[in-house]
Parts: C-alpha cells; sequence; structure tokens
C-alpha cells in the first residue's frame, strides 16, 4: 500500500509548535540597531506616570525598570520600522493573524520600550495551563490561531548575568501550573526556576513567542543596561489592554501599510460619509467536496 507523503513544514513553524517561541538572528540591520539606541538616549527622564509625546512610563513593578507604553507613538519616527519589519511581520501574521477567514489581519496592541538596570528582573507569569483567550496558544484544522505574538527586539547584547528572557519550552501547552512557580503577584524570581531556559541574544536579534508560554525576566547582575522594544501582535479586533490610543498625527506620518496594522479597523462617528469595505466579499470560502451537492 503506498502512503501519502508528509504535508513539509517550514522549520519555524515546527519550533514554534514544539517550544512556542523562536529566535531570528540579525533580524534588525546595524543601523536600524544604531538609530533605535540613539531614539532611547533622546527619552526624557521621566518620572513614573508622566508622558513623552504620547507615550508614558508604566512601570510595572519597581524591579521591572523603566517601561514607555505607546512607545511608537512618542513622536519618534526612528520606531516607525518596527512596525511590519520584514524579518518578522510574516511569522506574526501566519502565528497570529487570522489566515485565510474574513478578519485576516494584524495589529500591535501593545508597544513598549524597556531598559532594566543592575538588580531588576520581571517576575515569572502566563503558562498554558490557565491561557486566556487573548494570550492563547491554538494551531486546529490546519492553521494557527494564536491571541498574542511577542516580539523582543533586543537593542544591546543580552548574555549570562544581563537580565535575559526566560522561558519554560512547551509550557504554552501544559495543563498543569508550574509546581514551583509560585504566585507570581508575589514577585518571585525565576532564574533558578526548573525547565526554564534563558534567551540570550545579540542587538539586532529578535524573540518570538506566544504568550501562552510562561516566562519573565532573569535578574541583571551586571552594570549597564538591558535594552528592549515589546511588541505585541495579535488579531486586527484586539484593543489596546491600557486603553491608549494613537495620534491622528501617527497615523497620517505612516505608510498605508503600517497605517493598516496600527489602526486596522478605523473608528465611525454619526454623520460619518465613509462606508468600510465589507471584508466578506474578499473573503473566498470553499466548502470540501464531500459536503457539496451535485
Amino acid at each position: 500500500m503506498t502512503t501519502s507523503p508528509i504535508a513539509p513544514v517550514s522549520m519555524s513553524d515546527y519550533e514554534f509548535d514544539l517550544r512556542g517561541f523562536v529566535v531570528i538572528r540579525n533580524a534588525l540591520a546595524a543601523d536600524e540597531v544604531q538609530a533605535l539606541n540613539e531614539a532611547y538616549d533622546r527619552f526624557p527622564d521621566l518620572a513614573n506616570g508622566e508622558w513623552y509625546g504620547n507615550a508614558q512610563r508604566r512601570d510595572y513593578t519597581a524591579d521591572t525598570g523603566f517601561e514607555l507604553h505607546n512607545v511608537l507613538d512618542c513622536g519618534d519616527p526612528a520606531f516607525d520600522v518596527l512596525v511590519d519589519h520584514p524579518s518578522w511581520v510574516h511569522h506574526v501574521r501566519h502565528w497570529a493573524g487570522e489566515e485565510g477567514t474574513y478578519v485576516q489581519g494584524i495589529t500591535i496592541d501593545e508597544h513598549i520600550a524597556t531598559s532594566r538596570s543592575s538588580g531588576g528582573h520581571h517576575p515569572v507569569h502566563s503558562g498554558g495551563h490557565d491561557a486566556s483567550t487573548r494570550t492563547q496558544y491554538l494551531y486546529r484544522n490546519g492553521a494557527f490561531r494564536c491571541g498574542q505574538i511577542n516580539v523582543l527586539v533586543a537593542l544591546r547584547d543580552i548574555g549570562p548575568g544581563d537580565g535575559a528572557t526566560m522561558i519554560v519550552p512547551g509550557s504554552h501547552k501544559s495543563n498543569f501550573m508550574h509546581p514551583l512557580a509560585g504566585d507570581y503577584f508575589r514577585g518571585d524570581r525565576m532564574d533558578a526556576l526548573p525547565f526554564a531556559e534563558e534567551v540570550c541574544a545579540k542587538a539586532g536579534d529578535v524573540l518570538l513567542f506566544v504568550d501562552a508560554c510562561m516566562h519573565g525576566g532573569s535578574t541583571r547582575v551586571n552594570g549597564g543596561e538591558r535594552r528592549v522594544v515589546i511588541l505585541r501582535y495579535g488579531p486586527p479586533w484586539a484593543h489596546p489592554r491600557f486603553g491608549y490610543t494613537l495620534r491622528p498625527e501617527y497615523l497620517q506620518r505612516l505608510s498605508p501599510d503600517r497605517r493598516a496594522i496600527m489602526q486596522p479597523i478605523a473608528p465611525l462617528s454619526a454623520g460619518d460619509t465613509n462606508v468600510p469595505r465589507d471584508l466578506h466579499t474578499s473573503f473566498q470560502f470553499t466548502e470540501p467536496a464531500s459536503t457539496i451537492e451535485g
């Protein structure tokens, strides 16, 4: 009996399904890394809660360091390149973009510039055992249906002792809470957590992972500063977690492709004459042959 060949699967899809994350080396060019670091150098000295353009410093905890939320709309165009960077945009479209449906597309519902100095860390959190719909990992009927893909862009080298992101591989599919993880609301450090792996990176490398993976940031014991931009991609109907909005002048500055990611669904008000395109008309669905009457 002849068996059908196994359909080819890309190595990145296989690794992502197996481990919950992939690393893209040298995702950014050297000049892009330099421009983004120069943009970091232009950040003012902000207290927690203060604004820089349309971005706000909003530290997660006292230990996580500087966290500038809504950073893509801070007013510095150096960050524009990250919206649809060719090194990773096709991955996030494939894994979180509702491929093959009438709501196909992506948006970035959180974007954060972070810097962390010695002693800082990010507590362990998440995991497939209680993943929300927003953060879930799902592969069904030949399609990825992930709720959120995190893209962490390293702007400086992150080696041992530099506070690298840590992930428990495969935990996006876990049915059980890690027995030793504890309650992350207590601020547990995950440096010695069994099965957790440090993901070291060079400046310009990018880590992509589904948010259902148990993850956090190891303690930075070295001097200097860890610099990372975090982009959270989801389907186009996703809404910003903390309610941040985007200024019209920012959206007008973007190319049409980038604007379609940052604002996939434009707001409508009473009296608007613009009628949005019906996405159903562009979505072609073919019934399986076995169900077609003829």
